[in-house]
């Protein structure tokens, strides 16, 4: 375990910036399992753009410190994207029962996490090099299916204000929904 922690922390640190997917790219659908409040169910991404914005968040491993941070950011928004009619969920390659313990303990109930699959890191090209694992990417996906939003870095910082800016901006170019 200390091996892979000084891996990770080796990548996360000579590691700016990861490609992303490009705004105006059509996002691939995806189903996988997920968790919310600790109890399994399943996500899909064009079920959930149904129904509006969907923030996807990748992050490495759940119960770090960066992606612990990440999370309790991202649950403190959980209402204000509601409120723009966003739903929210984060990918990790964690297994289930992982994440049933970290939607409750750092997710606060508030937003699903889900297993992100090793053709979803492909689509997504969120992988961490060598690390079997994601990266940090937030992407915003409009209910057409096309991103709006996409940010690589492995720091916390940008992440949550950086989709909130971009569903406040839908939401403003739609004002009636979609």
């Amino acid at each position: 375990m200390q091996r892979i922690a000084l891996a990770l922390a080796l990548l996360l640190s000579t590691s700016p910036a990861f490609a992303a997917l490009k705004a105006g790219t059509r996002a691939t659908d995806f189903t996988t399992q997920a968790v919310l409040a600790g109890k399994a169910d399943t996500f899909n991404l064009n079920k959930a753009l149904k129904r509006g914005p969907v923030v996807l968040y990748f992050y490495p491993k759940a119960f770090t410190s960066g992606c612990t941070v990440e999370a309790h950011e991202f649950s403190e928004a959980a209402d204000d994207f509601a409120a723009y009619g966003a739903s929210l969920v984060g990918m990790s390659a964690d297994n289930i029962d992982t994440l049933k313990r970290f939607s409750v303990e750092a997710c606060r109930n508030k937003f699903a996490v889900g297993i992100a699959t090793k053709p979803m890191i492909k689509d997504y090209k969120v992988s961490l090099p060598m690390a079997g694992i994601t990266n940090r990417t937030t992407y915003v996906i409009a209910p057409d299916g096309k991103v709006l939003f996409a940010y690589s870095d492995l720091g916390v910082k940008g992440h949550v204000s950086g989709a909130l800016n971009a569903v406040k901006a839908w939401r403003a170019a739609n004002p009636k929904g979609y």
